[in-house]
């Protein structure tokens, strides 16, 4: 059986190594406003962030652009220790619906969660090895939920690390109290979680399961 990893460790392990003459830049992939508030209180203390928001996920398009725009309205209104840059992805919803085909009835942490997150990983990795200077890590916010699968999104990110030759920051934001200070955060922002961060097919669950036609 694979040990299991404890992932606040060694993101406690490689923050205590950051070099003291410089600020270290990281990459870092944000689902949504909520979930990136505690992460960048946490991570703007030693870091320099570029925030890229790439969720090809979110519909409709109105809802994708209400959370980007509460996503820059959050990094401008929270105390950061480092300086933080909102950098947009493309929106290609056409991207998910490709890659969910077939997958519609899937859970929750299964198989199209795990493709979806994998894309979403592989496109931050991309958008990262294009800059004209290198980060020092790349990241995402997506550990802070318990409904996501730190070990995948921990494993998955170390493959995309070796693939495009940059350091992934393992963790697990839930660790440390991390998560109910999210979800304090989340009350202070409450406006912003209108809907829950899922895809258009778990929107269209919900109704469907109310009998609503869509």
């Amino acid at each position: 059986m694979r040990s299991k990893i404890n992932y606040q460790l060694e993101t406690d392990r490689i923050l205590a190594q950051l070099p003291a003459e410089r600020t270290p830049t990281l990459f870092l992939h944000a689902c949504c406003a909520p979930c990136s508030s505690y992460v960048l209180e946490y991570l703007s203390r030693y870091f320099a962030i570029t925030l890229f928001f790439y969720n090809p996920n979110i519909s409709p398009e109105a809802e994708y652009l209400h959370r980007k725009a509460e996503l820059c309205r959050l990094v401008q209104e929270l105390p950061l220790g480092n300086p933080v840059t909102v950098v947009d992805g493309d929106y290609l919803p056409e991207r998910f619906y490709a890659l969910a085909k077939g997958l519609e009835q899937e859970p929750e942490r299964g198989a199209r969660c795990q493709k979806c997150i994998g894309h979403r990983l592989e496109e931050t990795f991309r958008a990262a090895a294009a800059l004209e200077v290198l980060p020092d890590f790349v990241c995402t916010t997506l550990t802070i939920s318990p409904h996501k699968d730190a070990v995948f999104i921990n494993t998955r990110g170390s493959e995309l690390a070796e693939q495009y030759g940059i350091p992934w920051l393992p963790t697990d934001f839930k660790k440390k109290g991390g998560y109910q200070l999210d979800c304090d955060h989340i009350m202070f922002i409450a406006h912003m979680t209108d809907l829950p961060c899922f895809a258009i097919l778990s929107i269209a669950h919900f109704y469907l399961t109310e009998h609503y036609i869509i």
